[in-house]
């Protein structure tokens, strides 16, 4: 009987009873000779979600700075430095999309110019053109800095996620238009450029999320004129419904609603109600609508409504 009992305690352990907490890959599985499969079904169950391409961890595992370099420790060589979205992960700022969650980009590194670039399949080696200002050790990782990151993502990033970056440096790190322009001398001929010089005047660090900074470009390029962001709106005085975007003057709001947010739809719906009662029209974006006909749907909603209520466009 204490065989059977053995046995049936050791089909109930998983391979999370051995590595615990802490971030692993598939080969120290493999090692511990637990199958693909188990692995498979504990990421499509979500009782382990990955963190990066080829690294896991345990769902119950709360988010830090610190799990993530331990992760990219991992699969980051020694000498190399993290950059692009790796390196703004590792400092905090999580710009993937939600297609990227479901299949991790490659982690991105780099070296110095006249080093070789790693050769691992599942990382990204560049080389690249760093003074020793813009790398910073985080742990025993190299990681870019958050200016120097920042700047490469205003480059390398489709326009709408360069300006969610720009956003969203500035909003944790304080950094300025300022401080952009002052090492833009060095990028001069670098590929992507022009677009970093364009979005820097547009950045701005309220936004609050990455759709919330696409909301924002996607009004620009329609020639609407630049709402305020974070608009608190009064009710007798008191600061009561805080809007993502709005015109004051003409009392109309766009605010982005992510299924993402999982947010709480009867209370919307009241706010929404609420508003209208005190004259605002409030426009929603809503994931998929930033292409094609649903991009012309509602930033053609949010042109009528500011001309009903006063706007021109050739005042603008």
């Amino acid at each position: 009987m204490a065989g059977a009992g053995s046995r049936t305690h050791s089909r109930r352990m998983t391979f999370l009873d051995i590595v615990g907490s802490a971030p692993f890959t598939w080969a120290r599985l493999r090692s511990a000779g637990v199958p693909r499969s188990q692995l498979r079904r504990a990421v499509d169950d979500g009782s382990v979600r990955r963190l990066l391409q080829g690294v896991y961890v345990s769902a119950a595992s709360a988010d830090s700075v610190d799990l993530r370099i331990r992760a990219a420790a991992l699969v980051i060589a020694p000498g190399h430095i993290a950059c692009d979205r790796t390196a703004a992960w590792l400092h905090g700022i999580d710009l993937l999309s939600m297609a990227d969650h479901a299949v991790l980009p490659p982690v991105e590194t780099c070296v110095l110019r006249g080093n070789g670039p790693t050769q691992r399949s599942d990382v990204r080696g560049r080389s690249r053109d760093l003074l020793a200002r813009e790398v910073m050790q985080v742990a025993d990782l190299r990681v870019t800095t958050p200016l120097r990151t920042a700047l490469d993502l205003g480059c390398n990033l489709w326009r709408m996620d360069a300006l969610a970056a720009l956003d969203a440096f500035r909003h944790q790190f304080g950094l300025t238009v300022a401080d952009f322009h002052r090492e833009l001398a060095r990028f001069r001929g670098r590929r992507g450029v022009i677009q970093l010089r364009a979005l820097l005047p547009l950045s701005d660090p309220r936004a609050e999320s990455p759709r919330e900074s696409w909301t924002r470009l996607a009004l620009y390029e329609a020639g609407l004129p630049k709402p305020e962001l974070q608009w608190w709106v009064e009710i007798d005085g008191v600061p009561t419904y805080r809007l993502d975007h709005a015109y004051p003057a003409h009392r109309v709001a766009v605010e982005y609603d992510g299924a993402e947010f999982h947010t709480d739809v009867e209370r919307d719906r009241e706010r929404r109600h609420e508003l209208g009662r005190m004259g605002w029209q409030v426009i929603v974006v809503r994931t998929g609508d930033f292409t094609g006909d649903r991009l012309l749907h509602w930033t053609s909603e949010v042109r009528s409504a500011l001309r009903d209520r006063g706007w021109s466009n050739l005042r603008w």
